[in-house]
């Protein structure tokens, strides 16, 4: 490879991978019309926009670092912008096919940079590839089922993102943008010293998404591991070690993505590893410990507590959560950093699923009301030193429960501020309305279980597109009579706005209803407990009054306490 030289020319002849170790495809691709900024879309915008410009220079895409294998070039940074040019021509390639036959330049260009024969030019990640080839590179996919990790899914999305903006574009256009990202030019560094590839990683700025904190802290330790190798053989032994936890890592990345960030999960991995939840800075803490005279040691103990974490989170946030209805309920109601340093050292230890289903019903009371109740106390120093006791040779759980059980009731000002007494203070006003359909959901599910113990409740994953209705609306109807209460002062500043006037509908559910007669709305109330509960409570006057809303607030109230 050359040093400055063009995409066309750094990619012909020559067979580019994503290492395992690497991380899989993470740009974002617009989901409405109305998304901008994601890296697909300016990406795009951006080669539109050089193409209408006067430039005389080419387009510059950047600087690609590579590591040169015997037969292939490692991608070391770069690797997203590649993706990204890859599905974008063969989506392009796929439009200009549609319109006419390639030209023979055309049939060259595509063979330098997508595929000739059977030999594919770039190659992503071994777990995406497959998808890779079959949905980008050769179509012969375009199903969505069967895509298995978030990354798979970011490809797909891509793909198809292009080809639908290129379908309606001219021959002319095709063309320019062909022959705007192959002359594009680029500057590469190919080095057959990983050391050094890692080095250059570390401190080079990317046009591309910013590495993670994760991410640097991987190049960290690979650097630290030739600096302090005593010889080659211990370096390659760790290197491998290394590489193979974080292949192991970012699978489960990619499964748990969307649910979880991983820059938190290392964050937890240090308050476990260091059995401190005052633990906040990351990077700092890890590049203390790489300072001490020989930081082996920790780089091995510390990717392995890393590896475990990211695992035991895929089950966690994957199977788990579907099979354990104490590990949904918190993970629905969202918002649950302090919970999971206590869930990983629950996998961490063996503990059983109800166990740990049981730990997660009474974090999830206290998360709950430390959203709800919004004080400035620090919740950490309440529950530092139950955390720190939970041990490998003291796995007990009760300890945790029973001091969080002791913060609902106690009245001792320090502990107090997540009490009962403030807890049904912070319900009694407008609720923030993700809290408020998660209270809404754990209403309904209590109410499912009446007189009908033993059938699996409501999950909330379950209610498509989840919204907040305003049973009385907030902007008066105005054909009259409409059924509501008189739209006073009163009514409007402590009523409208209060969970006994909140009802949970899907989405299309409160579309359809809005600012209509109450009567017209009752008709469409019949797919849930509180729906059918709403309908029984209107009186026969068939006005829903602030008498009504007050005593189906008490009631909901009511039921919350009783059960956070």
């Amino acid at each position: 490879m050359e040093a400055s030289t063009t995409i066309r020319k750094m990619m012909a002849g020559n067979k580019i991978v994503v290492p395992a170790y690497q991380r899989a495809y993470s740009w974002d691709t617009p989901m409405e019309k109305s998304d901008r900024n994601t890296q697909t879309d300016v990406f795009v915008s951006d080669l539109e926009e050089y193409s209408r410009s006067n430039a005389i220079s080419p387009y510059y895409f950047g600087h690609f670092l590579f590591e040169k294998k015997t037969q292939y070039f490692n991608v070391i940074d770069g690797q997203q912008r590649l993706t990204t040019i890859v599905i974008f021509l063969s989506a392009l390639f796929v439009n200009l096919k549609s319109i006419r036959a390639l030209s023979e330049e055309e049939e060259v260009c595509y063979e330098d940079m997508v595929k000739r024969r059977s030999a594919i030019r770039f190659s992503t990640v071994d777990y995406d590839n497959q998808v890779f080839i079959d949905y980008v590179i050769d179509q012969n996919k375009s199903a969505h089922n069967g895509l298995e990790t978030e990354s798979s899914r970011r490809i797909v999305r891509a793909f198809d993102f292009f080809k639908k903006h290129l379908s309606n574009k001219s021959e002319w256009y095709l063309t320019k943008m062909l022959s705007i990202v192959g002359g594009a030019t680029c500057t590469t560094h190919p080095v057959q010293n990983e050391s050094e590839a890692i080095q250059m990683f570390i401190f080079q700025n990317s046009r591309g998404k910013r590495p993670s904190n994760l991410e640097i802290v991987k190049a960290q330790f690979m650097h630290q591991v030739h600096l302090h190798g005593s010889d080659k053989d211990e370096v390659e032994s760790l290197i491998e070690e290394i590489k193979g936890r974080f292949e192991k890592i970012y699978k489960s990345i990619s499964s748990i993505e969307y649910r979880i960030n991983e820059d938190d999960v290392l964050l937890y991995t240090l308050r476990v590893y260091f059995n401190s939840l005052w633990e906040t800075n990351s990077l700092d803490k890890i590049n203390k410990m790489l300072a001490i005279e020989n930081p082996l040691d920790f780089i091995k103990s510390f990717s392995r507590s890393l590896s475990t974490s990211f695992e035991h989170l895929s089950q966690f946030f994957g199977k788990h959560e579907r099979e354990c209805f104490g590990i949904h309920s918190l993970i629905s109601l969202g918002g649950i950093a302090v919970a999971l340093p206590f869930v990983i050292k629950a996998y961490r230890y063996g503990l059983p699923l109800d166990e740990i289903g049981k730990l997660c019903s009474s974090l999830e009371s206290l998360v709950l009301r430390h959203r709800l109740i919004g004080t400035r106390a620090d919740i950490t120093s309440r529950i530092n030193d139950v955390f720190e006791k939970f041990t490998e040779n003291n796995k007990d759980i009760s300890p945790i429960i029973e001091r969080i059980k002791w913060m609902k009731g106690t009245t001792d000002w320090w502990w107090a501020y997540w009490n009962n007494e403030r807890l049904n203070e912070s319900l009694q006003g407008g609720i923030n309305h993700s809290v408020g359909k998660y209270l809404l959901w754990k209403y309904e599910t209590h109410l499912e279980q009446q007189g009908k113990a033993g059938y699996s409740q409501t999950r909330f994953d379950r209610i498509i597109s989840p919204e907040l209705e305003h049973i009385a609306p907030t902007t008066e109807p105005e054909s009259k009579p409409h059924g509501y209460d008189h739209y006073d002062e009163e009514f409007r500043n402590q009523f409208l706005n209060c969970l006994g006037n909140y009802l949970l509908l899907s989405k299309s559910h409160n579309c359809a209803v809005g600012n209509i007669p109450l009567t017209k709305k009752l008709e469409t109330y019949t797919h849930n407990e509180q729906q059918r509960e709403v309908k029984g409570l209107v009186p026969d006057n068939g006005i829903w009054s602030r008498e009504i809303i007050q005593k189906r607030k008490d009631k909901i109230i009511n039921v919350i306490m009783s059960n956070c």
